[in-house]
């Protein structure tokens, strides 16, 4: 069967009968991009039907985020090619095989017998079940909690990589969303964001954060809500808008979530890294299941939201694509979407389902509560697949909701008859792509349906899918965040020898300098050396001049499309005195230097400025050494694919680049396919036409050939009756003659139109071999250009690496006294 770019989701149903024939359903993926709106009753069918779509998606090589608010949706994992028993055991419900008097291994053993055979009766033969298993990794997430693999949601919080001007009107729904969310998990619920001050307040700091490209984190979200970075809002001051008082209260209110030692798990762990989450390193593609069974109501809201506005931003930084390039996946939308009310996670999937179709990313909806839906947001589903419901209410309102999303009406009572007679497994497809609805029984999944599984069942789970191959959970608690070399190092206790200035000693003439900002609070810093601060200390900021230069080189290669720039920084902390610096030993990450201060921090004190950062003639020196090193290691080495006219720029990773391979050679082929097929198509139709008229002519020549036969008797039978008669005449033999010479021309007509029908059949069937042939060398040509990727070296011209900055940067510490000592904390880590 050619299911290359469609899902086998079962087979038709006869609407008359009611029963299933051999024909299978095979739903084009390009259409999911139109979304889709599944519904049914408990027992439906409908989690079958949707774990099969899954299962084709994974083998097509699409991408899922999966949410998993029940548990159902982990059942994904559990695919066996080998059928065994011993692989079914585990999953097994011991108290089902206790009632039937049997032991969990002979239910296991006849439970894989079963799927075997149930597979085997769709068609589905074991290979396809283990191309279902090396096809894509599969990857359990358990937000709050370390079950599965925890998901860090600080990330939320950073500043997206989009440009702010050119998207302000996205970002600041994506605030909005994130603020509410925020507040509902703290108990501040039905947020109205023009008439609440919290939400204001918050949504403000972000907002000035994420404007100016700077990112924070929960902790930052707290101080700066006692402490805005501004001092009015609107034309009022901020004191007076959201007095100090209270604004102590929130961020207490927000404090107490992140002193929990519950809420630990949702700071640790994978961050909501779209990209990471939906392709793995090796450029498969992921299918990431956010189990939420464990979740309360408004951790569940909270989760979801952020989730939905961390898609809608990596969505918006993709080109756009009429292929289907992810899935997002709610295994149950009640109460995220509700006709009435305005839950946070509300007015991301109504952008999603407006605006996601542009990017080939298709928002798949369930639920098995059909009244309690906004139908006019599902009014952009294409695809509506309707299963057994419960009641004649959820019918008639689920008629009513699908009479809206009808480009121009529909009848329904037509489909009020057949949404009433579907059985278990069997669904009503409505397809805006088709030409009427159809019902199809859903084919038996790959996957074992065992049921919901518990969150103590989790780690066996992620141990069988082998999550280690998924990335290592990250936490940003653990990563240092000390510079490349430290002078003093973090936390070290130095004697109190060193003379510090009030007021910051003059660079040399002609020589620029910076001052770097503080990123960390004292507390935040005092944390992270394992200190904690006494009553008797006291602190100030201390800034030490170091070496920073920073280059910017350009690549440009027309033959493969390349035009990008990089940069490299350097930060030299104690270069030598003669000017000497080994910059290799230096690299920093490069900085935005327009977020640089343009003075200290007011009663901060300075170190002293030394040789060679005091002396122009050697800073000049350095300067034009650190441009011919920059020069001499410019060379970048970039991954090419000539067939699609594509390269690996950065800062595009490697496993992005073959993720963008794939998809341009899956919408070449998806465009050369329809080419093909609409040719062929053609050329059939045609075929089928003559074929059409040749069965008719067999038809006329048949009746004629009867009629002459019969004429033929007649003149034989009359012809020998005058014979018996004494009767001879020429003319009767005559006559007969006739008709058995027009018998022979009739019969020799039907022999030549039977010859000519089995032609045109042998012609159409031979097209049909030729269409398949023809896609599937489509098929594996393009998946071959996909992988033809060479390395190219890229050298710069000498005249496209220039200086950005270089000279003194001032690097701001926390300067603690103790007695006679003091010890320094860096305010500012370049990594």
């Amino acid at each position: 069967m050619e299911t290359e770019g469609k899902f086998y989701l079962g087979r038709l149903v006869d609407p008359q009968t009611n029963k299933t024939t051999d024909q299978p359903l095979l739903y084009k993926s390009e259409d999911l991009t139109t979304h889709a709106f599944v519904v049914g009753m408990t027992g439906s069918g409908k989690t079958g039907l949707c774990i099969c779509l899954l299962e084709e998606a994974a083998i097509q090589g699409i991408p899922a985020l999966i949410v998993d608010p029940k548990g159902d949706m982990t059942n994904v994992l559990l695919h066996f090619p080998n059928f065994e028993p011993s692989d079914f055991e585990p999953w097994v419900n011991a108290d089902l095989a206790r009632r039937e008097g049997k032991t969990v291994q002979q239910v296991a053993q006849e439970t894989a017998a079963i799927w075997k055979q149930g597979l085997a009766d769709w068609g589905i033969e074991p290979n396809r079940v283990q191309a279902l298993s090396e096809a894509a990794h599969f990857s359990v997430y358990t937000p709050g909690s370390d079950s599965g693999i925890p998901v860090n949601i600080l990330t939320s919080f950073e500043a997206p990589e989009l440009a702010w001007d050119e998207n302000r009107e996205a970002l600041r729904e994506k605030i909005s969303a994130t603020v509410t969310a925020l507040l509902g998990l703290v108990g501040l619920s039905d947020v109205d964001p023009l008439r609440s001050r919290e939400h204001i307040l918050l949504s403000n700091i972000l907002e000035h954060a994420w404007v100016a490209g700077k990112n924070l984190n929960l902790s930052e979200l707290i101080l700066q809500t006692q402490s805005p970075p501004f001092t009015k809002l609107g034309v009022f001051d901020v004191d007076t808008f959201f007095p100090q008082k209270d604004r102590f209260a929130l961020s207490m209110l927000l404090n107490n979530i992140l002193a929990a030692p519950s809420f630990q798990p949702w700071i640790e762990g994978q961050p909501l890294d779209i990209q990471k989450l939906l392709y793995a390193e090796d450029g498969r593609p992921r299918h990431s299941i956010f189990y939420l069974a464990h979740l309360s109501e408004t951790e569940r809201m909270f989760f979801v939201t952020l989730l939905y506005t961390a898609v809608e931003s990596w969505m918006r930084s993709q080109p756009g694509s009429g292929s289907l390039r992810a899935i997002v996946y709610c295994d149950e939308v009640f109460g995220y979407l509700p006709p009435v009310s305005n839950p946070p996670s509300k007015t991301v999937l109504l952008r999603m389902l407006k605006q996601a179709r542009a990017f080939g990313v298709a928002q798949v909806l369930v639920t098995q509560n059909p009244v309690d839906i906004d139908y006019k947001a599902l009014s952009n589903a294409g695809t509506w697949c309707i299963g057994k419901l419960q009641t004649d209410q959820d019918k008639q309102r689920l008629l009513d909701g699908l009479e809206s999303a009808v480009p121009g009406g529909m009848n329904r009572n037509d489909y009020d008859k057949l949404i009433s007679g579907l059985g278990k497994r069997v669904f009503l497809l409505h397809n805006v792509h088709a030409k009427g609805p159809l019902l199809f029984q859903t084919r038996w999944a790959m996957n074992y349906l065992a049921g919901p599984l518990t969150r103590t069942q989790i780690p066996a789970l992620s141990r069988l899918a082998k999550a280690a191959q998924s990335l290592t959970p990250e936490s940003p608690q653990v990563k240092s965040t000390a510079p490349a070399s430290s002078s003093p190092p973090i936390g070290k206790k130095l004697p109190q020898t060193e003379t510090y200035l009030a007021t910051k000693p003059p660079a040399p003439t002609g020589v620029a300098e910076v001052f770097l900002p503080v990123k960390e609070s004292l507390a935040q810093a005092l944390q992270k050396s394992g200190r904690t601060r006494s009553a008797d200390q006291s602190a100030k900021l201390l800034y030490r001049p170091r070496l920073f230069g920073q280059a910017q080189i350009r690549y440009v290669n027309r033959r493969i499309g390349l035009d990008t720039e990089s940069a490299k920084a350097v930060l030299a902390e104690t270069p030598d005195r003669r000017g000497f610096v080994r910059w290799e030993e230096n690299l920093v990450p490069p900085l935005d230097l327009r977020q640089m201060d343009g003075a200290p921090v007011p009663d901060s004190r300075f170190a002293p400025l030394e040789i060679p950062l005091s002396d122009a003639k050697l800073m000049a020196v350095m300067q034009k050494d650190f441009l011919d090193w920059t020069f001499r290691n410019a060379s970048l080495s970039v991954q090419v694919n000539d067939a699609l006219q594509v390269a690996c720029v950065p800062p595009m990773t490697e496993s992005e680049f073959r993720t963008r391979c794939a998809d341009l050679a899956r919408q070449k082929r998806d465009a050369e396919i329809k080419k093909a097929t609409e040719t062929f198509d053609k050329k059939i139709e045609a075929l089928r036409l003559k074929l059409t008229r040749e069965e008719q002519e067999l038809e006329a020549d048949k009746e004629k050939l009867n009629l002459r036969r019969m004429e033929e008797v007649g003149t034989h039978a009359e012809t020998l009756f005058g014979l018996l008669g004494g009767r001879r005449s020429s003319r009767r033999i005559s006559s007969s003659l006739t008709k058995r010479r027009l018998t022979s021309q009739a019969k020799a007509e039907v022999e030549e139109s039977e010859k000519t029908i089995a032609l045109l059949k042998e012609q159409i069937a031979d097209l049909e071999k030729a269409k398949a042939a023809a896609v599937e060398e489509i098929h594996q040509r393009w998946a071959a250009i996909a992988a033809q990727v060479r390395e190219e070296n890229i050298q710069p011209l000498k005249k496209d690496v220039y200086i950005e900055f270089f000279g003194i940067a001032w690097q701001p510490y926390y300067l603690i006294q103790e007695g006679d000592t003091s010890i320094e904390l860096v305010a500012c880590s370049l990594q």
